[in-house]
């Protein structure tokens, strides 16, 4: 069911004063948005209206296609639907297994049968993209439950990648989890997910190919960055990569002067 989602199109609904949303947005696999607003401007409600399908039946009044049409009810209501996969801000496990036991079972729950050898490098490929996120490695023996936040949250982003067929990720807020950030995002996009996070970093709304902006909870534009915005991005991600390095000396117990802050 889910190999066959060409895109989604999100239809305005209404503010909390009522006011109507002119909104009309497709989207594609491969797309990346930004949900960006103040706090209480109804970031999560749009996510979660997203991830009901909603059918002008919630709040906002909101209504969701998918493949140009009303989705069918099985792929709203049935258990264990494969559509939507959701990271949220914390992260942890509890369960009693290695990261090399969680993986072999996701891709049973998910019907994908390996031989040994086949089992082998899938686990590798996970555990290898996840390490591309964090910068404490994580190894196929490690418990789950000795996994960092930024550990577990760097795992399920390669998971949801490689081995989840859901073709629509929501991330609420990236920028807490502890990770390698554009990493995320590049692995998640290049796996041909449409990607829809809430965030309030500037980094990562630039990065977006469109973001969504809400006020009193309700859609007021759309925007796609421009070239003044491009060339904003190169100057803040030049600072972050300096803010960076700092931190790295920090972390290392280094002493920090003012020639530790570089901008190149």
């Amino acid at each position: 069911m889910t190999d066959s989602i060409e895109s989604i199109t999100i239809l305005g609904g209404r503010s909390k004063s009522g006011s109507p949303e002119d909104v009309n947005l497709r989207l594609v696999p491969g797309d990346l948005v930004a949900v960006v607003g103040p706090t209480g401007s109804g970031k999560s409600r749009l996510l979660a209206d997203i991830e009901y399908v909603a059918q002008r039946d919630t709040p906002s009044g909101r209504c969701i296609l998918i493949n140009d049409q009303p989705p069918a009810p099985e792929l709203r209501f049935a258990w264990g639907r494969k559509l939507i996969a959701q990271l949220s801000q914390n992260m942890n496990f509890v369960m009693d297994a290695t990261v090399a036991e969680f993986i072999a079972m996701h891709a049973e729950c998910r019907d994908t049968h390996f031989e040994e050898a086949g089992l082998a490098n899938l686990i590798d490929s996970v555990v290898a993209q996840a390490n591309r996120l964090t910068g404490e490695p994580i190894h196929p023996d490690t418990p789950l439950t000795a996994l960092s936040g930024g550990q577990s949250r760097a795992l399920m982003i390669a998971d949801t990648a490689i081995l989840s067929d859901s073709p629509i990720v929501l991330i609420d807020e990236i920028e807490n989890a502890g990770i390698d950030r554009r990493q995320a995002l590049d692995i998640l996009v290049q796996n041909q997910k449409i990607v829809l996070m809430a965030t309030h970093d500037p980094i990562l709304a630039l990065l977006a190919h469109s973001r969504i902006v809400l006020k009193s909870g309700g859609i007021s534009d759309v925007l796609r960055s421009d070239e003044g915005e491009s060339e904003l991005l190169e100057e803040l991600q030049k600072a972050d990569a300096a803010i960076m390095a700092v931190r790295e000396k920090l972390r290392r117990g280094e002493r920090l002067g003012s020639a530790a802050f570089k901008i190149s």
